[in-house]
């Protein structure tokens, strides 16, 4: 059994109602911000967590946008060039060889953008131990939060921020834990946990 938990979703509360102590395997994803990463570890000790459960990533398509910035910085390239190296790294990724990424990223640390291109070396390097996709993949588990950007884009900004709306916190985590079974094709799931107080051991 396996968790996604995003720094966006998933109140504590609720994680801990459906025993996740008891998964085999849980993920945490986000983007590279510091301030989410430090705060990983406190949700893993609130959650009673062993660190063996926990596997950290960082999402997949966040971090080929990194590799979009970094192409977009060879300006003596041709836009089919910087597609092609973007797609190369991006491949690399996926065979969970981040440290030719990382390579090829600082051989282009040279020239007038280098300054910014060492930046994103350095992000790279930080989060080397974040970018298991090819290990996290044989798991089955996912290495983007799609369903989870989908719930803030839809859900959060167009609903939840609406003028003039209130809400309490109990109402709009009700509302933001529907939307993630739906976008994760557990609706009918659900649907049973409504009219099955057993069916909860089985989410």
């Amino acid at each position: 059994m396996g968790w996604e938990v995003s720094r966006k979703l998933c109140p504590p509360t609720y994680v801990q109602r459906l025993n996740i102590t008891q998964a085999d395997q849980v993920l945490c994803i986000a983007d590279g911000a510091p301030w989410i990463w430090k705060r990983v570890p406190l949700l893993v000790h609130a959650l009673g967590l062993a660190a063996a459960q926990v596997h950290e990533l960082l999402d997949f398509y966040h971090v080929v946008q990194h590799l979009g910035q970094v192409a977009a910085l060879r300006q003596d390239w041709s836009a089919q060039a910087r597609a092609r190296w973007r797609t190369q790294q991006r491949h690399l990724l996926l065979r969970g060889e981040v440290e030719q990424v990382i390579a090829a990223v600082r051989t282009l640390c040279r020239g007038r953008h280098s300054k910014a291109i060492r930046t994103q070396h350095k992000y790279f390097i930080k989060n080397q131990s974040r970018m298991a996709y090819a290990k996290l993949m044989a798991l089955k588990l996912p290495i983007g939060s799609g369903a989870i950007e989908s719930t803030v884009r839809r859900v959060v900004n167009l609903r939840l921020k609406g003028p003039g709306m209130f809400w309490g916190r109990a109402s709009a985590e009700a509302i933001l834990l529907l939307r993630s079974y739906y976008k994760a094709g557990r609706w009918n799931l659900l649907k049973h946990m409504a009219t099955s107080h057993r069916a909860l051991l089985e989410a």
